[in-house]
């Protein structure tokens, strides 16, 4: 498993830094395909969600994996004011702060990002509505580390606070991340459970090693000592998916992440991904995603 999440990363990342004085409420929109981190450095706060309330005190931080519709209150059911709608200082490339004020009775901290698991990508959809960094904190201390650190930069405010600040939310978010996928995530047909189990999750730890290897049902099943039948049938009923089924989901996700992100020339996802040219690696593109590798490329150019 720790291999699978070396390929988590975090990008377009917008930060805020709220300081304000009682009473006010923040909404923030749902973004889809986008999480939201909070952290509040002093105050109490409300968080509000479609399931309820929720308090946080100084130092809790929570994460929203799916970014929904939530809003921060300092008590419940006051009006809220979009947090995009109000006029922020900008103080480096994408970290802004609302209000000045060092005194201010609450503080906190906002991150809104793009959350890419690469191949766990399916993660997302199995994740809770929030993770709370208490629910961490005894299995993983370093979180606490991690808090502190965020609370100085924060209250500091020295030199190239912003850009520390920025670099501690992505570890903090990340760390909630694996710590949930190591310790909370429970389920049904999860192939995070076939991920915990010794021989299925040693194959698919090949496949993301090597998913341009010419794979069958029957390599596969070699690979980890099992009948073609009884492999067939165990990793459908672990994942939800066929074995080929699998490995097209996860190639096209690898090959959206290296061209999109990674900036990777097609001829060298098309070799990766062991297709035996561009044209059959674009149809297998298109009916995955919808989309020819050119159009998501013109697509991002377009938004650049």
């Amino acid at each position: 498993m720790s291999q699978l999440l070396m390929g988590m990363r975090l990008f377009g990342v917008c930060y805020r830094h709220v300081l304000a004085d009682p009473p006010f409420g923040l909404s923030y929109a749902h973004q889809p395909g986008r999480s939201q981190l909070h952290f509040v450095t002093k105050g109490e706060l409300v968080l509000r969600t479609d399931s309820g309330y929720q308090l946080l005190a100084a130092g809790d931080a929570v994460l929203l994996p799916r970014g929904p519709a939530h809003a921060l209150l300092t008590a419940n059911d006051l009006p809220c004011a979009d947090i995009l709608s109000l006029a922020a200082d900008p103080v480096c490339d994408h970290f802004a702060c609302l209000g000045n004020d060092a005194n201010s009775q609450h503080q906190f901290f906002s991150a809104c990002m793009d959350m890419d698991l690469g191949p766990m990508q399916p993660l997302v959809a199995q994740m809770p509505e929030l993770i709370h960094v208490g629910t961490l904190l005894d299995r993983y201390p370093e979180l606490g580390a991690i808090l502190d650190a965020m609370r100085r930069e924060s209250a500091l405010q020295r030199a190239g606070a912003a850009g520390i600040l920025s670099r501690l939310a992505e570890v903090l978010a990340a760390t909630l991340i694996r710590g949930w996928v190591e310790c909370q995530c429970t389920g049904g047909a999860s192939w995070v459970q076939a991920l915990k189990e010794p021989r299925l999750g040693a194959l698919m730890a090949a496949l993301h090693k090597d998913p341009g290897q010419q794979w069958t049902v029957a390599s596969m099943a070699a690979q980890i000592g099992m009948s073609r039948s009884v492999f067939a049938e165990r990793f459908k009923a672990m994942t939800g998916l066929a074995p080929l089924q699998y490995l097209t989901e996860l190639r096209m996700q690898l090959a959206r992440q290296w061209l999109e992100q990674d900036k990777m020339a097609l001829a060298e996802v098309v070799y990766r991904l062991g297709y035996g040219s561009s044209a059959a690696f674009s149809r297998a593109f298109k009916k995955a995603t919808g989309q020819t590798p050119g159009t998501l490329r013109s697509a991002q150019a377009s938004r650049a």
